[in-house]
């Protein structure tokens, strides 16, 4: 028996969210909806604008926030990401460790990335990333022995941004096949799918046994434009695949096998983390011997209950009799 369910590798921040109106984000200048790489001049004078508003705080980044979401469910997870040695580092250990996530990478010199999610009133996000130590993140902080004891490994795309990163990522997905993990990698975001088209596609055709993505980044991976050819064609090469459409659901590909997941409507006030929350659902479901289509229900669920909410992380983790009503 494994000892973890999931072994996530990714860009270890801090998350600060704030509401905020789309005038303020006018002034601020950053793209809507999308993910911005800042330097801490940036990240500075944007918390800056942010006094006097009610923030939120917790350990995040993208695979941080699946491994935390697992361990909620009730599964086991541990994590590989770098943070500094400084309070923000402290704050961000904790956090992890009380959440039930084993994490053993030492905190080194330089200050702990940061992310700050700007919320608007339609509940999307838009996330203005500085990630500090965390892009020192190296080979030699992946743990063989914890991901041999792992189920899955769960890599950020993210990683890719970075050669230290990077170069960690490849280390941990070349210990998964050596081992026999399966990998699995969120394409983390559509700007970033665009730059690295063709390493994802490499990563894709390879190692990948299970790939995550929206339909922004399945489109642009394939150049299709329906849901289903987009899936179609990333599954050509890629075992398993889980597309997300939001409050239209997604679909689960296994096995040459089409599986549509209905969404599930809600209210949504904040749209961070439900891609995160759906990749654990569903690591968490196969992880317990649920099939394809009842981790995707349990994915579904779980990501429409934290849109409701401030934060990539449920406020309340939903209890074992709730996800068996779920499941079905």
């Amino acid at each position: 028996m494994a000892a973890f369910d999931v072994y996530g590798i990714g860009n270890s921040l801090v998350d600060i969210q704030a509401q905020i109106t789309d005038d303020v984000l006018e002034r601020l200048g950053f793209r809507k909806g999308a993910m911005t790489l800042v330097d801490e001049e940036t990240q500075q004078r944007v918390l800056g604008a942010l006094e006097g508003r009610s923030i939120n705080r917790c350990a995040g980044g993208s695979a941080a926030n699946t491994v935390i979401a697992v361990a909620q469910f009730g599964g086991t997870a541990a994590y590989a990401g770098k943070v500094g040695r400084d309070p923000l580092g402290e704050f961000f250990l904790k956090d992890m460790r009380e959440a039930g996530v084993v994490i053993n990478v030492p905190p080194g010199e330089r200050v702990t990335g940061t992310c700050v999610v700007l919320i608007t009133e339609d509940a999307q996000r838009t996330m203005l990333t500085h990630l500090g130590i965390s892009a020192d993140l190296d080979p030699d902080d992946v743990d063989e022995q914890i991901l041999q004891d792992s189920r899955y490994l769960y890599v950020e795309g993210y990683l890719f941004t970075a050669d230290a990163p990077k170069a960690a990522a490849h280390k941990a997905i070349d210990l998964a096949k050596k081992h026999q993990v399966a990998v699995a990698l969120t394409a983390s975001d559509p700007w970033l799918v665009e730059q690295m088209r063709d390493e994802f596609w490499e990563l894709i055709r390879g190692p990948v046994d299970l790939l995550f993505c929206n339909l922004d980044e399945a489109q642009s991976l394939t150049g299709k434009k329906t849901p289903l050819d987009c899936a179609q064609a990333i599954h050509q090469h890629a075992a398993n695949v889980a597309l997300t459409l939001g409050k239209d659901g997604s679909l689960l590909l296994h096995d040459g096998q089409v599986t549509p997941i209905e969404g599930v409507e809600v209210n949504a006030i904040d749209t961070t983390g439900a891609g995160d929350m759906y990749a654990a659902g569903l690591l968490y479901g196969l992880s317990h011997g649920l099939s394809w289509r009842q981790a995707g229900r349990l994915a579904s669920h779980a990501a429409a209950r934290v849109v409701c909410q401030l934060g990539a992380r449920l406020a309340r983790p939903l209890t074992a009799s709730e996800i068996a009503d779920i499941v079905g």
